[in-house]
């Protein structure tokens, strides 16, 4: 908890400066702002508190880009033609409420898809044809971003789809949402809508090119700082 962070934080005693990383590969309202909002209120701006740089997000970053394409490409091999399947990649919903205020996250999401489709037919001969993307984890009456995921697999198995993937895409690490609303409910639904072939990519956690990419963004923000307070030298 962020309470326990900071907690630490003050036990460390003196620090140069902290890096605010969220572990949100996309950018929202809902996610990215909320946890910084929340570290503001819990830490406050202490007297002597050294500076703070933050990461927005990171959902182009080409280590991040290529960890998902080595996770999919894994999943690939347990199907016999990999080329035939649907890729479905799931993300997160977002109440369309937050969209028409200007989240941005619906549009990083769609670009994430897009470089790693790219870069994975790159790579792979027997990448899949055809992906789509659709949303999940919705709560309430109110309107979300669309198409739902459990519609999404009901249209593709009445559609005669048998083998599907699907790439938990905006999840860094396994929750409820990968592991039992993907992995069990959606499983479970696969099966009763005709799909007979259900794969879920498991999330790029300990990824060696994921804990590059967020070893690039930490020294990258600590680096731009230290440019940008360099003394110009006098001529």
């Amino acid at each position: 908890m962020t309470v326990d962070a900071v907690e630490a934080l003050q036990k460390a005693g003196t620090l140069d400066e902290i890096v605010l990383l969220p572990l949100y590969p996309h950018f929202s309202y809902a996610t990215t702002l909320s946890s910084l909002k929340e570290w503001k209120r819990v830490y406050g701006k202490p007297a002597g508190a050294p500076p703070e740089r933050t990461i927005g997000q990171f959902y182009n970053h080409p280590l991040y880009i290529q960890a998902l394409v080595q996770k999919i490409g894994v999943c690939l091999r347990q199907f016999p033609d990999s080329s035939r399947i649907q890729l479905v990649f799931s993300a997160h919903g977002l109440p369309m409420s937050l969209v028409e205020k200007g989240d941005p996250y619906p549009k990083q999401v769609q670009e994430t898809v897009r470089l790693t489709c790219e870069l994975g037919a790159q790579k792979y001969a027997n990448w899949p044809r055809q992906h789509l993307l659709c949303y999940q984890s919705r709560v309430g009456p109110s309107k979300w971003l669309e198409p739902p995921f459990v519609e999404t697999l009901e249209r593709l198995g009445h559609g005669g789809v048998k083998e599907v993937l699907v790439v938990p895409i905006s999840f860094v690490t396994e929750h409820i949402e990968t592991l039992h609303e993907i992995n069990i409910e959606g499983r479970m639904d696969a099966k009763k809508f005709g799909i007979e072939r259900f794969r879920m990519m498991p999330a790029v956690g300990d990824s060696p090119l994921f804990i590059a990419a967020l070893k690039d963004l930490v020294l990258t923000a600590a680096e731009v700082a230290e440019e940008r307070t360099e003394v110009p030298t006098a001529h």
